[in-house]
């Protein structure tokens, strides 16, 4: 997960998404970003991200193309509302999925990195933003111990 955490981020950077946002775990991960005018297609960064970290995991348990990743859900946010909310759901997924009573607690998020850098009152406002419309695919189970880091 660290792998992964800390390539996505990386290679955010190297195609210019400003990302906002990310909740990473041993079987999905989500974020948000914000694009530029200089940022790179989505779909490239994506295909690229999928594709490096499959060849990773397979090389780390000595197998050869397994598929690693199955799914994929992308959403453009256009209203400063769902932009809010996608914030506040991703910073606080790993709650969502029951693995620490607090995000920032879990250390493949963006939540401490987020009410470290945020003003005090602008991390409030987006963490207790309501997040109960939203549609997120995000049913999954996660299998998660605080020593497998």
């Amino acid at each position: 997960m660290r792998y992964l955490c800390d390539y996505l981020l990386h290679l955010a950077a190297d195609y210019q998404w400003e990302v906002q946002a990310w909740a990473v775990f041993p079987n999905h991960y989500h974020f948000v970003a914000l694009a530029s005018p200089q940022s790179r297609p989505l779909q490239s960064f994506i295909k690229t991200l999928h594709s490096d970290t499959a060849i990773a995991a397979n090389q780390w348990d000595g197998v050869q193309g397994r598929k690693v990743w199955y799914q994929y859900w992308e959403t453009e946010l256009t209203f400063q509302r769902s932009y809010y909310a996608r914030l506040s759901y991703v910073h606080r997924n790993p709650v969502h999925h029951g693995l620490v009573r607090e995000a920032t607690l879990y250390p493949w998020c963006s939540a401490g990195w987020f009410q470290r850098g945020a003003s005090a009152a602008y991390c409030e406002t987006i963490m207790k933003f309501g997040i109960e419309r939203l549609k997120i695919p995000d049913d999954f189970e996660v299998d998660w111990q605080s020593d497998a880091a």
